[in-house]
């Protein structure tokens, strides 16, 4: 069984991201923590022809841990990157893929909670979709102020077959930073049984905002560490930082 479930997280770790994209005027670094050996969060970024200016960011959190979410999480996965390069954008995939999910997890009572990102630099524009996340955020450094992108009432993936998902756009300056995580990190708790909760994690972003993106994980996956003082994780923990730098308009001429 220790062989197998071995096996198994190593198939899973390599169904993340193994290089960190390469991406004109954007900084972006991710990583997800599993609490067993397998587990149901994953980040994803997908980009197509570098000529067309775009990134999408994905992170999803399946319901459950273990072995029946790792699969589900590779299914969603999967039907997410082959329908993104298709028509339509990405309300359309999503919608698309989750028709398909509702027929895969019907009566189990399985879900997937999925936040969807687009950068476009052509236009400096951020299209993004909620189904279900915790809210991703958007921290300005000028005026120190944080933008919630919630889901705005969106279900998660495979709860309705025929859900249409809509799409949200707002312009992304140089500076900003959008923060997405799932919910492992906000629900961690204390040996006294508090939560970490959004407000810490807010602070965080903009105390370490001079910082990389990758630092700025780190920075947020150890002070989740500090604050368990010595409990073991109960979920799993995942976080994607984009900054997006001062050549961010520049590159898009």
């Amino acid at each position: 069984v220790r062989h197998a479930l071995s096996l198994a997280m190593e198939v899973q770790q390599h169904l993340m991201p193994q290089d960190t994209p390469r991406a004109a005027g954007l900084d972006i670094a991710g990583t997800s923590i599993y609490c067993d050996e397998t587990g149901g969060d994953y980040y994803d970024y997908l980009s197509g022809d570098e000529a067309e200016g775009k990134i999408a960011v994905v992170v999803g959190d399946v319901s459950g841990h273990g072995i029946p979410a790792a699969l589900l999480m590779a299914t969603v996965r999967a039907r997410l990157r082959q329908r993104y390069f298709q028509s339509g954008g990405i309300a359309q995939a999503v919608s698309d893929v989750n028709c398909q999910l509702a027929e895969d997890v019907r009566d189990s009572g399985r879900f997937v909670t999925l936040f969807m990102g687009e950068l476009d630099r052509r236009n400096e524009n951020f299209c993004w979709l909620n189904a279900g996340h915790e809210p991703a955020v958007v921290y300005d450094p000028d005026t120190n102020k944080i933008d919630e992108l919630a889901g705005g009432g969106s279900l998660p993936l495979g709860v309705v077959d025929n859900r249409l998902y809509k799409a949200n756009n707002r312009t992304i300056k140089s500076g900003q930073i959008i923060a997405i995580a799932t919910d492992g990190i906000f629900e961690t708790q204390n040996p006294r049984g508090d939560m970490f909760g959004r407000t810490r994690f807010y602070d965080l972003i903009g105390r370490h905002a001079s910082g990389t993106a990758a630092q700025i994980v780190e920075a947020v996956l150890a002070a989740v560490q500090n604050f368990r003082q010595g409990l073991s994780s109960k979920d799993d923990l995942t976080v994607v930082i984009i900054k997006v730098e001062s050549n961010w308009a520049k590159s898009a001429n």
